[in-house]
């Protein structure tokens, strides 16, 4: 009887390092293994990398003696993540075009160009444990620094039965140091950092050139005007940097931060001291969830789990019940810095990654109200 063939997994080779140990790792375990450089994004200007990127995978994949695939999804990226990124900020909200790029992209467009390509399995460099007995799951990696369930908690429940996640056991120094010892010309390559499309440029520099916003007054917390906008797109809730309003003879000498956006009023609405009581919220609700296992049993009545509503946040235990429209409520029992809308709320219990939704608005700001007439988001 003829011995069973091996399983083929197509790993994304992006030229980093982390993808390519995790080809590395999939190799050592015995796979037949190819890789598959996808192009998202093309720009013509010194922030655009990926030139470099695809002559590094082209490097990795000749290291590892595998035959690397190519393939450009600057089309669909635009369709998919870029547009709706654009119409996010229009609506005075703040996208993370991240997450929508692995659901639509990484493991959407990418999985199905690697299905026809002859694939069982599909692997990524990303930092996360998935099991796939009997049904996949998604957990926590072991390194909790960089750990990536937050970016993966919208993907595709079939997706992720399809996926392998080589490095989800590792630490970032291991990783470096497998790298090193196999002589990967790209073990010492720097991480890439922020948005594929966005590279390494000053990002309102990025968005003067595709959003346009309508300069507005800066009011401080009694409502008075202390300084003057460039548009309610090009700032964030919790943004310190870029306020342009320096010290004042009638304030105290703390950093300001960005508590609201007026929206009908075309107001930034700031506050002095990182833990202002008006940039603390304790609940929030969250829409458009996408479960990776099945909407948990009892949410109807109320569930207690963890969250986070950013990348790299430490989960924080919360009670979350389900409410009509097929949004969540959520009370958190401490107070959440800053919960931004059109960011994302994602759940846990224990090390498993349930799933999440997009913040749609958060509660009362803690010990204070704003000032009369405030629209806010």
């Amino acid at each position: 009887m003829a011995e069973a063939p091996q399983k083929l997994v197509i790993v994304g080779l992006s030229g980093g390092v982390d993808s390519a140990v995790a080809a590395l790792c999939l190799l050592r375990e015995g796979y037949r293994v190819r890789g598959l450089h996808m192009t998202n994004w093309e720009d013509a200007n010194e922030y655009c990398t990926a030139g470099t990127d695809l002559a590094d995978a082209r490097r990795v994949a000749a290291d590892l003696g595998i035959p690397l695939h190519e393939a450009n999804f600057s089309r669909q990226y635009r369709a998919a993540v870029f547009e709706d990124f654009l119409r996010e900020l229009g609506a005075g909200r703040t996208p993370n075009p991240d997450v929508a790029c692995n659901r639509h992209i990484k493991f959407g467009v990418f999985l199905e160009h690697a299905t026809r390509l002859g694939a069982d399995f599909i692997a990524t460099g990303h930092y996360a444990r998935v099991t796939h007995d009997p049904e996949p799951r998604l957990f926590r990696s072991s390194d909790r620094d960089k750990d990536q369930t937050y970016f993966l908690h919208s993907i595709e429940r079939a997706a992720l039965a399809r996926t392998l996640f080589p490095l989800g056991a590792l630490e970032k120094h291991a990783v470096r140091r497998l790298a090193r010892e196999y002589g990967l010309a790209n073990h010492a390559k720097k991480d890439s950092t922020g948005i594929c499309f966005v590279g390494e440029r000053p990002f309102r520099q990025f968005l003067a050139e595709h959003v346009s916003g309508k300069s507005g007054p800066i009011l401080n917390s009694a409502g008075q005007k202390v300084g003057e906008h460039i548009g309610l797109p090009f700032y964030t809730l919790g943004q310190r940097e870029g306020l342009k309003v320096g010290g004042r003879n009638d304030s105290l000498q703390s950093p300001w931060f960005v508590a609201a956006k007026d929206l009908a009023g075309n107001a930034l609405i700031i506050v002095q001291g990182r833990d202002h009581p008006w940039l603390l919220r304790q609940e929030l609700r969250a829409g458009e969830l996408r479960w990776l296992a099945g909407e948990p049993a009892g949410l109807d009545t109320g569930l207690e789990l963890h969250a986070r509503i950013r990348h790299r946040q430490l989960p924080t235990r919360c009670h979350v019940r389900s409410v009509p429209g097929g949004q969540i409520e959520v009370v958190f029992a401490m107070a959440q810095r800053t919960p931004t809308p059109g960011q994302y709320l994602v759940l846990y219990r224990g090390e498993e990654c349930l799933g999440g939704g997009v913040i749609l608005e958060s509660g009362e700001m803690q010990a204070a109200a704003l000032p009369a007439n405030l629209a806010t988001a």
